[in-house]
């Protein structure tokens, strides 16, 4: 069964998101999210990114598809005519997990991470198939109108190894931490 990571950063009230866009801005936050999102082990294969239609759309439109990375998009709303055609279209987690797993998709594939949003993320962390959370603490609380769901208990937070800097970061004022949690 083919296993999948959740990536998101959200502030002390577990918000995620303000009227499409993230309430704060951190650069070496979102060079973390980059560079973990795009490591690869096998150079023949590509990771690949899932997250619903919103956040999709909430990406600058210069910067989607994430580059270096095979995008899949979850909605029930949108065709594929409405996204670039190196984009997947999924109608849910599973059936685009299941896709994920057939051969020609397979031996191409890394590491799946889901990155957004708060519905995605709740369906991500009930599945069987969620392997670890990488979540990033923002020590600070931001008026949001998307939350993180609540973590279910069977997560326990793990040591980040080498690739996860540690300890509390500060930028432009603002401190956050880089946590993992894997499902027990």
């Amino acid at each position: 069964m083919l296993k999948f990571n959740v990536i998101a950063a959200v502030c002390q009230n577990f918000g995620i998101g303000l009227n499409g866009d993230l309430p704060w801005s951190l650069k070496s936050e979102y060079e973390y999210f980059t560079r973990t999102t795009t490591h690869i082990y096998d150079t023949a294969k590509q990771n690949v990114v899932i997250m619903g239609r919103l956040t999709y759309i909430s990406i600058h439109e210069d910067q989607r598809p994430l580059a270096e990375r095979l995008n899949v998009v979850l909605s029930t709303a949108m065709t594929s005519a409405e996204l670039p055609e190196n984009v997947l279209l999924f109608p849910n987690l599973e059936t685009a997990m299941q896709r994920l797993e057939q051969e020609d998709l397979r031996k191409k594939v890394g590491t799946v991470w889901i990155v957004g949003g708060s519905g995605v993320y709740k369906e991500a962390m009930s599945s069987p198939r969620c392997h670890r959370l990488y979540i990033t603490r923002i020590k600070k609380e931001y008026k949001c109108d998307t939350f993180f769901p609540k973590i279910p208990m069977d997560f326990i937070e793990i040591h980040p190894g080498p690739e996860s800097p540690r300890g509390l970061q500060e930028e432009n004022g603002i401190q956050y931490e880089f946590k993992i949690l894997e499902k027990l």
